[in-house]
């Protein structure tokens, strides 16, 4: 690496102060460095002065590729504490993956692990009895595993960690290069903590958004069906599958696509297509319907799955002026029909015969169908449809379905006074929808990329209200309460959620992931879903707001 470069790096972390720990007179600087290939490699250097330190730094940048990814942070806030107490935090923590502090096994920081090491590495595993969202993780330090890592990267045997009494935690401060741009990185001690500081928003959306199309692309098979997923944490790939989520990301690509002008993969959302309608639908004689064949179960035709065959067919002949899969359309509509009671309510699962399986299964299956309708009747202009789409809006609006703040419905109800500009009703439907939810949002520290959804079509919808003369209907809210927190979810989500280069180096393959997102909470665990509803919702957001 060039000496330019690491001189620049120098003064990029200097300007992240505190560089010496005043109480030990020492300076403490971590550095970790990936090929792209493969993960990080960490050093951790400690010397009388900065300066010193950074004479160490410097032999190991220099022999670095010019475009190696590198992360250079100052060790701060070390703090002694018995180990029985750090035990006891982590299994008392709600998520696992969330320990958010590096850790030594000694003051000097020769057996120190920084927090995406630890992370990357899941060191700190959740209890067998741990269920994501229902108990505390029950987190435990893998001893064994950690003492096996830092033999290999010290080049010398690892003391016996399971006897150490006290350990020491710290924070960290630095910087982050791909070789071109040095980023700061975050300090705080929120969810965005270690990745780069989102100076430009604008910018890091537009570098971040091609990155993702391509990692979605790249998951379709030649066959057309998707890698579904994998556990970046634990190296392992999904083996799991489902209908919904095969034709809703095929509809978030195909945003992507729109979004990017990346027009070479449209054969691939194509075959996508033509895969799902040949492995994942049932034919019963004029209507088309998804079914899901599971493991070990029985077979099953769900609502949520035909909204989601409507909107991706709709959206593949939108984006591309193809109208192969028109007659399929019209053939899913006719599938719909099944699964209607009297009163407008939706049935929300079939058995294979079209008898009733589960008259309800999950909330999000009426505000997706509604949706998807919406979007057939602005293809196809068919009174039929739009009769039926009313008809559910209808049903939602005299059954108070705002409580449920939904994302789904929430674009239902934007796409729904694109046909019908004028229904008050659904406006207040949407209204409610949104803005009961506004506190949780608020306050929500984690990714959660469907919040971001909602706010998008909720920001859209009051637009749509206000153009229309309805502003008396908004008296009762905070509109700019409603677009501060939209675009601080917007810049949450790509900082919690997006596999950024400064932590996927930590990860197995880290190019591999570049372009993905994640949910933390369950092993980093990157799968088709996780990059439909981070896109779609990053994308819908960048397009209002630039």
């Amino acid at each position: 690496m060039k000496k330019t470069i690491i001189k620049k790096f120098k003064e990029a972390v200097i300007d992240s102060g505190n560089l010496t720990d005043r109480s030990t007179g020492q300076s403490t600087l971590a550095v970790s460095i990936s090929n792209r290939k493969k993960r990080a490699v960490v050093h951790f250097f400690q010397a009388a002065t900065f300066n010193q330190a950074w004479e160490q730094v410097t032999a190991v940048l220099a022999v670095a590729p010019q475009d190696a990814w590198v992360r250079v942070e100052v060790v701060q806030a070390l703090q002694q504490r018995p180990v029985a107490a750090v035990k006891k935090e982590l299994a008392a923590m709600e998520r696992m993956n969330y320990w958010r502090q590096g850790l030594s096994f000694d003051a000097n920081c020769q057996t120190a692990l920084l927090e995406m090491e630890i992370n990357g590495h899941e060191f700190f595993k959740p209890s067998k009895d741990h269920r994501i969202g229902k108990n505390p993780s029950g987190m435990w330090i893998d001893y064994p595993q950690i003492s096996k890592y830092l033999t290999k990267r010290n080049g010398t045997p690892a003391p016996d960690l399971a006897a150490v009494k006290q350990v020491w935690t710290f924070t960290t401060a630095g910087i982050f290069s791909d070789g071109t741009k040095i980023w700061q990185l975050d300090e705080s001690g929120a969810g965005e903590k270690g990745t780069r500081q989102l100076v430009a928003p604008r910018q890091e959306l537009q570098n971040y958004l091609p990155l993702g199309e391509d990692f979605l692309a790249r998951q379709i098979k030649e066959d057309g069906k998707f890698i579904y997923g994998y556990y970046p944490a634990q190296q392992r790939i999904l083996s799991s599958y489902n209908s919904v989520r095969h034709f809703s990301s095929i509809y978030a690509l195909l945003e992507a696509i729109a979004f990017t002008g990346k027009w070479a993969d449209l054969p691939r959302a194509k075959q996508a297509l033509a895969w799902g309608l040949d492995n994942l639908t049932l034919q019963v004689d004029d209507a088309l319907f998804v079914i899901e064949h599971r493991k070990n179960q029985d077979p099953e035709v769900k609502l949520g799955a035909q909204a989601m065959l409507i909107l991706a067919l709709c959206k593949y002949q939108e984006v591309s002026h193809d109208e192969t899969f028109l007659p399929k359309a019209q053939q899913v509509f006719n599938g719909v029909i099944a699964f209607r009671q009297p009163s407008g309510r939706y049935n929300h699962v079939l058995n294979p015969d079209l008898t009733v399986k589960d008259a309800f299964r999950i909330i999000y299956y009426e505000g997706e169908i509604t949706f998807a309708l919406a979007r057939l009747y602005e293809l196809i202009h068919d009174d039929r449809v739009q009769e039926m789409m009313k008809q559910s809006l209808d049903f939602m609006v005299a059954n108070d379905y705002g409580r449920y703040h939904d994302h789904w419905i929430a674009y239902a109800v934007n796409e729904a006074l694109q046909i019908f500009p004028e229904n008050r009703d659904y406006m207040k439907l949407g209204l409610q929808n949104a803005f009961s939810h506004l506190l949780f949002i608020e306050k929500r520290d984690t990714a959660y990329p469907t919040l971001l959804e909602l706010l998008d079509a909720a920001v859209k919808m009051t637009d749509i209200i206000k153009r229309t003369g309805n502003d008396d209907l908004l008296a009762d809210y905070d509109l700019s309460r409603l677009r501060r927190v939209w675009r601080q979810r917007a810049m949450h989500e790509l900082a919690t959620g997006a596999f950024q280069p400064e932590l996927a180096m930590y990860f197995y393959a880290p190019s591999k992931f570049v372009g993905g997102f994640f949910a933390r909470h369950d092993h980093f665990r990157t799968r088709i879903d996780d990059c439909e509803h981070f896109l779609s919702g990053l994308i819908n957001y960048y397009n209002y707001v630039y």
